[in-house]
């Protein structure tokens, strides 16, 4: 089992920053792309960026300019990190890790508790 922690999360005003981190613990060995997804009340949960092992990063058009994800493969945990620049209140959202794991070729979601990120003045 993989275990995925976030924090970061807060109140900011609109056109400042915050960083979100998420620790991957535990069977990371196989842990492939990870991302950060967020959900704002009444909505679908959404892909804000995703990256590869490898490091090739991809963003939703909103955050794009915005927002950089990061990772860092260490030898007993992943460190994933986003950070948000420019925020505005359509930003508000709670926020969560994700990773996926390759198990005998069948792709495995695994999700963090997620972390309430809100914009407003």
């Amino acid at each position: 089992q993989v275990q995925l922690v976030e924090s970061g999360g807060g109140l900011v005003q609109p056109g400042g920053s915050l960083n979100l981190s998420c620790v991957a613990s535990g069977s990371i060995w196989n842990i492939g792309p990870m991302g950060w997804y967020r959900q704002a009340p009444g909505k679908q949960r959404e892909l804000v960026a995703g990256i590869t092992k490898g490091g090739s990063a991809n963003y939703v058009a909103s955050v794009k300019g915005r927002f950089t994800i990061s990772r860092d493969n260490a030898k007993n945990a992943v460190y994933l990190h986003l950070e948000m620049n420019s925020l505005k209140p359509e930003d508000t959202a709670v926020y969560y890790c994700n990773a996926v794991k390759t198990v005998l070729g069948d792709e495995h979601d695994h999700w963090g508790q997620g972390t309430q990120v809100t914009v407003s003045s």
